[in-house]
């Protein structure tokens, strides 16, 4: 299935739940958009305001419900991630290849110091505001934190995406090749730093097994 492809069977897909269920369809699909990153945000919000444009759903109750569905979806990976919890994700970690358990430790001292500020600029950045909630969970952030910083960032969020659909109106798609575009240079650079973890991991790798040739360089 091509993107376009894709992204017109979502466009269907939410224009059916909004018109069985009125603004708490586009929340109901923002939860979905939240439980699996695949289904686009920068579809389905553009796509709510352009028809609150349209006077079929009220444009004030689309930010509500979107919002509270970004909240739900959140929680639900929250609980996910404190449902693993610290000690199975050292022993997963543990029994992982060039993965080491004080990469575990540098990674959750990080987000013990800057845990709010993770959560609330994650919630604007594609793929990232998915996948937050779940280490936030494995740290257990306390709720109430979560909770705060993920409605204000998700609102946010959802303000921009579905007030550019309000306004653009049937260039609502729009929104979406420009936040595309915003998405596929959020993947690169997280490939990149992938890359760069995994070259920088085997050298150490290297560099224990021949401790000569590291006292050398």
């Amino acid at each position: 299935m091509t993107t376009h492809s894709f992204a017109t069977t979502v466009a269907d897909w939410a224009i059916g739940l909004m018109e069985a269920l009125g603004a708490p369809g586009a929340g109901v699909a923002i939860a979905l958009e939240n439980l699996f990153p695949p289904l686009p945000s920068e579809v389905i919000l553009p796509l709510a305001g352009f028809t609150a444009s349209q006077g079929t759903l009220v444009l004030w109750q689309v930010l509500v419900w979107t919002t509270a569905g970004s909240v739900v979806g959140a929680v639900l990976l929250y609980a996910l991630g404190a449902w693993l919890g610290r000690d199975r994700l050292r022993a997963i970690v543990d029994r992982m290849p060039l993965v080491k358990l004080e990469d575990v430790d540098k990674a959750e001292d990080w987000f013990n110091r800057h845990g709010d500020w993770a959560v609330l600029i994650g919630r604007v950045i594609p793929i990232v505001r998915s996948l937050i909630s779940i280490p936030a969970g494995v740290e257990r952030m306390p709720v109430w934190r979560f909770l705060a910083f993920t409605t204000l960032g998700s609102g946010v969020w959802n303000t921009l995406l579905v007030g550019a659909g309000y306004l653009l109106g049937d260039q609502w798609h729009i929104v979406e090749e420009s936040v595309g575009v915003f998405q596929k240079v959020v993947i690169v650079v997280a490939v990149l730093l992938v890359v760069w973890w995994l070259v920088k991991t085997l050298r150490g790798r290297q560099d224990q097994d021949n401790p000569r040739h590291a006292r050398q360089r």
